[in-house]
Parts: structure tokens; C-alpha cells; sequence
């Protein structure tokens, strides 16, 4: 059969760059060459040189085309001869597929009979990166002129793959960007902002340690008991620091089943366990160019703190089921609320780890030993707890019920005295909080003055209430050991510049 050669290199262009979605266009490809030359199936191929494998990309055939990602292993040899043009010219034509050193590996995968096939070699910038391939059943089917019609397609097909793999890749870099929304509006919609209350009172000298470490590398370890606030000292550390503007991936140790803790952190490639339909990457490739928190370090398992001290150390991981190392550029800053020191004695934590992780500790103070930040903290609370429950008034408070909340201890801290505060704004029912019936605290007695409103109180108005108190207290003195700034814990000059603010006399008269 004599064929067209213009009108079949028109009609195979526009069919194979027709589309940038493969299977559609060699579904077109077949329904034309079908009709010219004998072919039960068309394919095209990748070679993946950092697997040494050749791939199927697509088939095409008389029932229609479907993507494939089958993998077929080449012998040792064939990778590095598979680049040799003078081997392996451009197009060739195989009477016998079994015959050719890289061809058959397909037929014996694919499971063809004997067969023929055209080969055009698909070179994209002068590398090779697949084939596109016409078989037919039945040896020396192919004749030289169907050969040389081949050949004048080969520049089209590698147009055609080149836009399908750079177009695959684009929708995996749209997946990628998607997926990392997702995650990172989950960890917003969980809070994963906070104020920093206390900055300037209790946690001022935790605060100086955070602004020190913050814009190094080295790890942190946050010490401190349940509900002190060490993930909001975490988020400091990443805000102050030159990684601000990348995530921070938020992980709790201890919530997650040890079945999954190593996909998760680690991420796991398709087929790695029952479940795994696609691949996944893990909380530490998410956290690149950032920071990871690992809140309760202590509950990792012995396997996955020898994972952990591969990632300080080197700063490289394996997803779960991969083989491939992957770099890892991000800042680990961990918390727990155990003696680390005791679980190493106790074998339950590896010591090498514990050193890496304790380069910089953070003690982060209980609720009970800096007091002075409760009036401000349940002021903060009342307005954050009214915003979430869109309440038209904001609740008021005695300020003589905040004199008996710093009388209590708060075991369970700040995370106990905002869980407390919300309770008294739901049960309040629109009238003044108050705390005797929530915790166990005595009632308080009010005194009434003649002209003096003892009812409510703002927050300005309660802050220079309580510093006055102090004040009077240390006979009005500011500074030096024993006076109201030290009392407070606050430094001198910033309890005069709030005195100031808050119209409060000091100095000689």
C-alpha cells in the first residue's frame, strides 16, 4: 500500500500534540495508522535513569488507550548503552521482537506472541527519554517503507511526550500546593497562632532565652508542665526567627498510634503498606524551610527516636517503603512534660537523642509561680472566649473574685484557667463571671465605698488597681529589691511607662 507521506505526518502530528493528556492522543493516533499500516497497538515508553527502568506511559488499541506506570527492570549493562545512537539509531524496524536487547524486556512484560514492531527513539534536548512504538502479532510484518513513513513522526511524538510529562508535572506541583493548603488551614482553624500573655510579667525571662535562640539553628527543648503554654513559646521561636516565613508543622507525639507515627512524620511512597494508594510525604518534608514542633517527645518509640537522631544529624530522611534519601532543611524544636533525664537512666529514652534535643533548654514556669499574669490572662480569655461564642456584650468580672483566683494553685495552669473562664462565661448567663462554684476557691467579700464603683471593672482600670495595691504595699517604691517592679516581676522602666498610661502617680511629689 502506498502511502501519503505529508498526509500522514499532518495527521499524526495533529493527533499525537493534539492533546495534552497521552492516552487520549494515541487513542486518536490508532484510529488513523490502523487504517495505513498494520498495527494492533501503539505505545509510548519513558526511561527512568534514576530507577533504570523503562515505564509504559500509554497503549493505545482496538478497545481504546489507558495510562500505565508499569516499571520493566533493564539489565545492568543496558542503561548505560541504552544513550548510544549508533547501537540504537533513531527509528528501527525489529522483525523479531525477541531479538532486540531492549525491546524484548517489554514483549516478555507485556506478554506479546512473536511479534513486529517500528521504534522511534524519542530524543528530547539530546537525551533519550522513551520510545514510541507501533507492534503487530507475527514476525517480519513490517516492511522498509513502512520504516521510512515511522521516521516522520519521531520529532511529533517527542514534541507530544515532552508536553505530557511537563504537564504531569504541573498537576502534581498543583497537588502538592493543594494538599499543603489544606494542612496548613486545618492547623489554623486548631489555633495555630496564640498571644503571648506574660511576656513582660512571668515569662520574661523565658522570653529573653527565646529572642537569643530564635535566629540560630540549634534545637530547643521546652520543659514545662501540662497546659504552660509551650506550644505558644514554640510559635515565638519560629516568629522571631529568620524561618518565619515558612510553615511550622505542628506534631503531637503522644496522639498519634504507634502504628502510624513513622508515615506520618516520615511520609511513605505508594504500596508501601495495605492503604497506601498514593504517596504521601510526611510532617518533616512539609516543615522544609521551617520549623517542626514536636510536642511530646517523650512518647516516641524506640524506633522512631533512632529515625529522629537521623534527621538531627543529618539531616536526611527515607520516606516508609522508599529507598531514596531526601534533604531535609528545618528547625526542631521540641517540648515534653517529663524528666527526660530520669527516662534515660530508666532506658526509655535513647541518651544520644536527649543531648541533640537538649542543646538549648527552655524552662517554661507554671501557672502557680508567676501569679501576677492572672489578671491579665483571664481578661484575655473573656475576650477571646466572647469572640468565638459572638457574644453581643463582654462579660464583666468582680475584682475581688480575681483576688481569690490567685489564691489557687491552677494544676492544670493556663490551658485549667481558660478552660475556667469559659465555663464561667457559659453558666453566667449574661451577668457578672465568678468562679467560687468552678474551682474551689472561697467566696469573695466585696466592701463598698462611698463614690467608689466596685461592680466592673475594664482591664486598664483592674491593672491600676492591682498596681497600686502593690505600690501601697512597698511604701510607692518602684525599683530596686523589694519594691513593686520586683514584686511584679516586670522591669522598672516598663512599670513606669505603664504607670504613666494609666495615669498612676510615682517619683517625689
Amino acid at each position: 500500500m502506498i502511502i501519503d507521506e505529508n498526509q500522514f505526518f499532518r495527521e499524526v502530528s495533529i493527533r499525537i500534540c493534539g492533546s495534552l493528556e497521552i492516552d487520549r492522543a494515541l487513542v486518536a493516533c490508532y484510529e488513523f495508522v490502523s487504517q495505513v499500516m498494520p498495527v494492533d497497538e501503539l505505545i509510548i515508553t519513558i526511561y527512568d535513569p534514576g530507577i533504570k527502568c523503562m515505564k509504559n506511559v500509554a497503549i493505545a488499541d482496538s478497545a481504546g488507550a489507558h495510562l500505565s506506570s508499569e516499571e520493566i527492570p533493564l539489565t545492568p549493562l543496558l542503561p548505560h548503552e541504552i544513550q548510544d545512537s549508533e547501537r540504537f539509531p533513531r527509528v528501527r524496524k525489529l522483525n523479531n521482537v525477541f531479538g532486540d536487547p531492549i525491546i524484548r524486556h517489554l514483549a516478555e512484560h507485556q506478554k506479546w506472541p512473536p511479534s513486529s514492531v517500528l521504534v522511534n527513539r524519542l530524543m528530547i534536548e539530546g537525551k533519550y527519554v522513551g520510545s514510541f512504538l507501533a507492534m503487530v502479532k507475527g514476525e517480519g510484518k513490517y516492511t522498509e517503507e513502512d520504516l521510512r513513513i515511522w521516521a516522520l513522526v519521531n520529532e511529533p511524538a517527542a514534541i507530544a511526550l515532552a508536553n505530557h510529562l511537563q504537564y504531569r508535572e504541573v498537576i502534581r506541583v498543583k497537588d502538592l500546593l493543594a494538599d499543603d493548603k489544606n494542612y496548613l488551614q486545618n492547623e489554623l482553624r486548631r489555633g495555630i497562632g496564640g498571644m503571648l500573655v506574660g511576656a513582660d510579667f512571668g515569662l520574661r525571662e523565658v522570653m529573653e532565652k527565646v529572642r537569643r535562640v530564635a535566629p540560630i539553628m540549634s534545637p530547643v527543648l521546652l520543659i514545662g508542665e501540662t497546659g504552660t503554654g509551650k506550644e505558644v513559646i514554640a510559635n515565638a521561636i519560629h516568629e522571631l526567627s529568620h524561618r518565619s516565613n515558612g510553615p511550622l508543622i505542628k506534631v503531637n507525639c503522644g496522639a498519634i498510634p504507634e502504628t502510624l507515627i513513622d508515615s506520618e512524620l516520615f511520609g511513605h511512597e505508594k504500596g508501601a503498606f495495605t492503604g497506601a494508594i498514593a504517596q504521601k510525604r510526611g510532617r518533616f518534608e512539609r516543615a522544609e524551610g521551617g520549623t517542626i514542633f514536636l510536642d511530646e517527645i517523650s512518647e516516641l518509640s524506640p524506633q522512631v527516636q533512632v529515625r529522629l537522631l537521623r534527621v538531627l544529624q543529618e539531616k536526611e530522611i527515607e520516606r516508609v517503603g522508599g529507598q531514596e534519601t531526601i534533604k531535609v532543611n528545618i528547625r526542631i524544636v521540641s517540648a515534653t512534660n517529663r524528666d527526660l533525664e530520669s527516662l534515660v537512666k530508666l532506658g526509655q529514652f535513647r541518651e544520644d537523642l536527649y543531648f541533640r534535643l537538649n542543646i538549648f533548654p527552655i524552662k517554661v514556669p507554671p501557672l502557680r509561680e508567676r501569679k501576677n499574669d492572672i489578671p491579665i490572662l483571664i481578661h484575655h480569655f473573656i475576650q477571646k472566649k466572647s469572640q468565638e461564642m459572638v457574644l453581643s456584650n463582654v462579660p464583666t468580672i468582680f475584682s475581688g473574685e480575681i483576688d481569690q483566683l490567685m489564691q489557687y494553685d491552677w494544676p492544670g495552669n493556663v490551658r485549667e484557667l481558660e478552660n475556667a473562664v469559659e465555663r464561667a462565661i457559659i453558666l453566667s448567663k449574661g451577668e457578672h463571671l465568678t468562679f467560687g462554684h468552678i474551682i474551689d476557691i472561697d467566696a469573695p467579700s466585696y466592701r463598698w465605698a462611698p463614690g467608689c464603683v466596685q461592680e466592673t471593672q475594664r482591664l486598664d482600670e483592674l491593672e491600676a488597681h492591682h498596681i497600686e495595691a502593690v505600690l501601697d504595699k512597698v511604701g510607692r517604691r518602684v525599683s530596686g529589691k523589694g519594691g513593686a517592679a520586683d514584686l511584679l516581676g516586670i522591669n522598672p522602666n516598663t512599670l513606669r511607662h505603664r504607670m504613666r498610661k494609666l495615669g498612676i502617680r510615682f517619683g517625689r511629689k
